[in-house]
């Protein structure tokens, strides 16, 4: 039987990075999946309107790659999430949620280095518990390259997975999705670097004997 399935993107790309091969399986199994991105570019916040095209024509491109059942883009700023009035964001994601109704809701690890992957996990967290989205059973945390890996504070916990999803199959379709962040990647040893993605997803097959695989931590499941 089919599932709704969320992911909630701070930015485009944290799904790609985080969940991209996880999320095709999903789709390939005949799942629904949708996408909420939080974020998005503005004149308002200093972008040009040049980049805000461009990451429009991105976003666009990556819906169809991965044939999302549906695409939601909110406009609260980017890097600026922290000044955001959480009411405001608590409410736009629960608006989303009965819309889609998931089982599943990928989310954005809380001690990711980057402030507005913190602050949209605990929006989300506030927005699907039991007794206001009574669709979700399964709650996971993805991992994000260059903001989960950087997070050195040793008073917060590091990502430490507990389910592993074998992606061999959907690997280079990952790979081939995230070539249209162009902006957003470049050469190995840079974190967002087609080779580093790559490599994790080697790291993660060997840890569940596969030879490609994603690493999520489970938050909440209910049977």
């Amino acid at each position: 039987m089919s599932k709704s399935i969320l992911v909630v993107a701070p930015h485009p790309d944290d799904e790609s990075l985080g969940c991209g091969g996880t999320l095709l399986k999903h789709i390939n199994n005949g799942d629904e999946v949708h996408w909420l991105i939080i974020t998005s570019m503005s004149l308002a916040c200093g972008y040009s309107q040049q980049q805000i095209n461009k990451r429009r024509d991105e976003i666009k491109i990556v819906s169809q790659l991965f044939n999302f059942s549906s695409v939601t883009v909110l406009d609260f700023p980017p890097a600026s999430l922290d000044s955001v009035d959480t009411a405001d964001l608590v409410g736009a994601i629960s608006k989303n949620i009965k819309a889609t109704l998931p089982h599943t809701v990928y989310l954005p690890y809380r001690y990711d280095v980057h402030s507005d992957h913190k602050v949209v996990f605990d929006a989300a967290m506030s927005s699907t518990k039991s007794f206001r989205a009574a669709s979700v059973k399964r709650l996971l945390c993805y991992e994000t390259l260059s903001e989960t890996d950087f997070n050195l504070d040793p008073n917060h916990a590091q990502f430490s997975p507990n389910v592993w999803v074998d992606i061999n199959d959907f690997l280079e379709q990952k790979i081939n999705i995230l070539k249209t962040y162009q902006s957003e990647l470049s050469e190995f040893p840079f974190p967002r670097s087609l080779d580093a993605v790559e490599a994790l997803a080697k790291v993660r097959g060997v840890q569940c004997n596969s030879k490609a695989a994603e690493a999520f931590m489970l938050l909440k499941e209910i049977i």
